[in-house]
């Protein structure tokens, strides 16, 4: 199950990516938007602008903009970062040096295909694609 540090993380992501280019945004202005405690959001912030995905700019006009442009950002990259690997299963993990009964055990197979189609999923959507489709959806209310 994906936390709220990954689904906030997208949020964040995915409000900075709808801000005018090239425009600091406030970490408390995002935080009103997103419902998202100011706190918590400096914590996901952090890990954002360490990996170099955000780029904070200091003073009065300060606050914190996407590095890269929007194609260039996918679900399965911001997911891993605050997340980790999303591996179903330890055994099936590309950190986890696999088990003794790997050989053996008919149910890997079930965890190695789910783990494959998972990463299919997130590492073929975009940020850009979640701005699409969240132009969508607001265009339906």
């Amino acid at each position: 199950m994906i936390s709220t540090k990954g689904r906030y993380a997208l949020r964040v992501m995915l409000d900075l990516a709808g801000q005018p280019a090239g425009e600091a945004i406030k970490l408390k202005d995002i935080a009103e938007r997103q419902s998202i405690s100011v706190k918590y959001l400096e914590q996901i912030i952090a890990i954002l602008n360490k990996a170099g995905m955000v780029r904070s700019i200091r003073g009065p006009q300060g606050g914190y903009m996407l590095s890269r442009k929007t194609l260039d950002y996918t679900v399965g990259e911001i997911l891993r970062l605050t997340e980790g690997d999303l591996a179903p299963v330890s055994c099936v993990s590309s950190t986890h040096p696999g088990c003794d009964r790997q050989h053996q055990c008919a149910t890997v197979v079930v965890w190695e295909k789910m783990y494959e189609a998972i990463n299919n999923v997130i590492d073929h959507i975009t940020l850009a694609d979640l701005q699409k489709l969240e132009k969508e959806r607001m265009s339906q209310i």
